[in-house]
């Protein structure tokens, strides 16, 4: 129980890197096309996370291995109950990807102002799908007592979940808004702090309204009023309340420290609301995938263990030094005369 416990919290872990440190590269992919005037600021803006967003998404890929090889039938029944959005979710990575290495191939304004807007079409859908996939997670899915996810791809897409996933999109621009503003300067830093405040008020109601629906349909977020673990999602919402304070004192490092404190404690929340389970049945709760009944066995258990102790603290550590060397603002002057 204790190494099931262990993995669990671990790859919740790396789920909430992958929200933390992708999320901001989602905002920043959305706001592209609204922030940058001309080319040289649009390619200041990719800049601004040119060194970090091919590796941020190894949080996610990390989480989803740990996954399949610690809890094989929560994996199983995830990937292949929600395939649709995870094709649609990998398919949307991909465009991204190609938007943020294309667009700088070819001199023509047509071509760069199309990669402009597939990389906000591929940045805006991920945190859009993500929304879809928590509420659900959250909510329940038609899971039978084989573990098989017997409803339809479409009926994952129900209103709360859409609710879901605009708030994870606005959250995700919003985040992406703070960081822009820590990392450029001058009239694209002032575009991103007036981002940042238009964005704030939309991602409060719709959270709101999330958190609302959720509370009364959610079968595992009741038991959150009982117990200390209340503290985590009021924490977050204090966080996300304060964001436009900081903005307004053009505080861009606390800003993002708010930011970056609702989205760890969103998905806090989250993992404290359905465990010990890992995905809920709507059709019947002793039809849960549990941490016990989805996990490998111990010896698996234990090897990953040790190859997690082993290698993990050097990509951690990787990490951080990327982060330091690239910690500077991004200059709209430097490339310009480039």
């Amino acid at each position: 129980m204790s190494l099931q416990i262990t993995w669990f919290v671990l790859i919740m872990v790396l789920f909430a890197g992958f929200f933390l440190l992708e999320g901001f590269d989602f905002g920043v992919g959305m706001l592209l096309p609204f922030l940058g005037r001309n080319n040289v600021e649009r390619s200041t803006i990719l800049s601004s996370v040119g060194p970090f967003w091919d590796a941020n998404e190894v949080w996610l890929i990390t989480a989803g291995g740990a996954m399949l090889a610690a809890f094989p039938n929560w994996y199983a029944t995830l990937f292949s109950g929600f395939y649709l959005v995870f094709i649609l979710l990998l398919l949307s990575l991909i465009v991204r990807g190609a938007a943020f290495e294309f667009r700088g191939k070819h001199n023509s304004p047509r071509w760069r102002r199309t990669w402009d807007w597939l990389a906000f079409v591929g940045s805006a859908l991920p945190g859009f799908l993500w929304g879809i996939i928590v509420a659900n997670m959250l909510l329940g899915a038609p899971i039978d007592a084989h573990m098989h996810y017997v409803g339809t791809p479409w009926q994952l897409f129900n209103p709360k979940a859409i609710i879901a996933g605009l708030a994870f999109t606005l959250m995700f621009a919003l985040h992406g808004a703070v960081f822009l503003s820590l990392k450029t300067e001058h009239k694209l830093m002032e575009r991103s702090f007036k981002a940042a405040l238009l964005l704030w008020l939309p991602t409060v109601i719709l959270a709101a309204i999330f958190i609302g629906g959720l509370y009364m349909a959610s079968p595992v977020i009741h038991s959150f009023g009982s117990d200390l673990r209340v503290l985590t999602p009021i924490v977050g919402a204090l966080a996300l309340l304060l964001i436009p304070v900081m903005v307004l004192l053009r505080r861009s490092g606390m800003a993002f420290i708010l930011t970056s404190v609702t989205v760890l404690l969103t998905t806090l929340t989250v993992a404290m609301a359905i465990f010990p389970n890992v995905l809920i049945s709507s059709l019947n709760p002793a039809w849960n995938l549990t941490i016990t009944n989805a996990s490998s066995s111990p010896y698996t258990l234990t090897v990953m263990s040790w190859i997690a102790l082993t290698c993990v603290p050097f990509v951690l550590a990787y990490q951080a030094w990327n982060y330091w060397v690239f910690r500077k603002r991004v200059s709209v002057h430097t490339l310009s005369h480039h």
